[in-house]
């Protein structure tokens, strides 16, 4: 995990090299974003910053480690959150994670499972449970992020509401739940809010369970 917390632990000392992980990243997450994941690999990102694959090599033991590195450098930093109010707080928090994911939606697919962890990926999870006011355990802060996290994640992989809708115009009477659903959507509105309508409850049952506690 070296390779992640370089800055960090401010870098290895001898010349300036020519290459850094950064273009490294770059170039990566350019073909990610254009083309997925999979078409990333160690030949065609140094075919892209103009080196050799074993050039590459030199910098990062291969791919695995190149997509933590393309993650951490796709996600940045956290945003500044407001500190009197911990639900705008959190809402800003995951506005801003499903910004990167729609960004980068190779970013979904790179965070499981387990892999190296870098310091950017820890400060957007920092910054959530900084924010917590008391009364929740340590378990339930954990939880708590990362049910909000799991809530953006799932939405950024659903399927469009347009396809749905298409979907759903020839086979109405087989999902009559589906259909009627969707024709109050279409007289009462309130297309596209499962993001925000989710976050919502789960803030609501926060607060609720904190003032319970406090």
């Amino acid at each position: 995990m070296d390779f992640l917390w370089q800055e960090s632990s401010g870098g290895r000392r001898g010349p300036k090299k020519a290459l850094t992980l950064d273009a490294i990243a770059d170039a990566a997450i350019a073909v990610a974003d254009a083309e997925g994941l999979a078409a990333v690999s160690m030949q065609r990102v140094a075919a892209d910053v103009g080196y050799t694959k074993m050039a590459l090599y030199r910098y990062l033991p291969g791919k695995s480690e190149l997509v933590a590195v393309m993650l951490e450098r796709g996600m940045r930093t956290p945003p500044s959150l407001p500190a009197d109010d911990w639900r705008a707080a959190l809402a800003l928090w995951a506005e801003s994670l499903m910004s990167i994911f729609i960004r980068h939606p190779w970013a979904i697919e790179a965070s499981t499972g387990t892999r190296p962890i870098g310091p950017n990926e820890l400060g957007w999870m920092e910054a959530a449970l900084a924010i917590l006011p008391a009364g929740l355990t340590g378990a339930e802060r954990m939880d708590a992020v990362a049910v909000i996290a799991g809530l953006v994640r799932s939405l950024v992989v659903q399927p469009a509401e347009a396809g749905l809708i298409t979907a759903i115009t020839e086979h109405a009477a087989r999902f009559p739940a589906i259909s009627a659903a969707l024709a109050d959507m279409a007289v009462q509105g309130g297309h596209d809010q499962a993001f925000h309508f989710g976050l919502a409850r789960v803030l609501d049952g926060l607060e609720r369970l904190i003032t319970q506690r406090v």
